[in-house]
């Protein structure tokens, strides 16, 4: 007679395991970097808002997605510095209690801040209440608009104040690219 134990075994576990695992893939920088006055020139519109609430609530509280949130929040546009925005911006994400701040006191920033470097090359909480800096793309299937196009790039960063020194930095950009030869 023969007996078969119906304990899995570690060797079978593990086994499971990697049958069943999907792939994963990190994100794919470009082969150049797109430098921060780059990024600010390629731009559509750049805004800073105030993350107010959600439109569409997630799921699952309790479960946060490196990739695009099913939970939509509402942003109130502050300050227009580029383009043709009304007073509100519905964009994805999350809104959190902390806050993210990159690289405090820094006028130029080039990378994005800590929750983007946690799978997604892109920051999608928000601070509830925070001002954040979204430079912004139009995306090309539905025509609207993004902050998930500059791969690791510093495109929805929290704000310390209406006078931080990356939203200066970021002004001063723009004023430099509309008036010509820069002068």
């Amino acid at each position: 007679m023969i007996v078969i134990n119906a304990k899995p075994t570690l060797t079978m576990v593990f086994v499971a395991v990697i049958v069943s695992a999907t792939d994963m893939y990190p994100c794919e920088i470009p082969q150049k970097e797109r430098s921060s006055a780059e990024m600010v020139e390629q731009a559509d519109a750049i805004v800073r808002v105030r993350a107010v609430e959600y439109v569409i609530a997630p799921q699952n509280p309790n479960v946060f997605t490196t990739g695009e949130p099913d939970s939509m929040i509402r942003f109130k546009v502050l300050e227009v510095i580029r383009g043709a925005i009304s007073r509100e911006l519905i964009l994805p994400g999350y809104l959190v209690d902390e806050d993210d701040f990159n690289q405090p006191g820094a006028a130029e920033r080039h990378v994005v801040r800590s929750n983007g470097l946690m799978g997604s090359c892109f920051a999608n909480s928000y601070r509830s209440g925070g001002q954040f800096l979204l430079i912004l793309k139009k995306e090309k299937k539905s025509a609207r608009y993004t902050v998930d196009w500059d791969i690791l790039g510093p495109t929805n960063e929290q704000l310390s104040s209406a006078d931080d020194p990356w939203l200066l930095w970021v002004r001063e950009q723009v004023k430099k690219q509309t008036v010509p030869n820069g002068k």
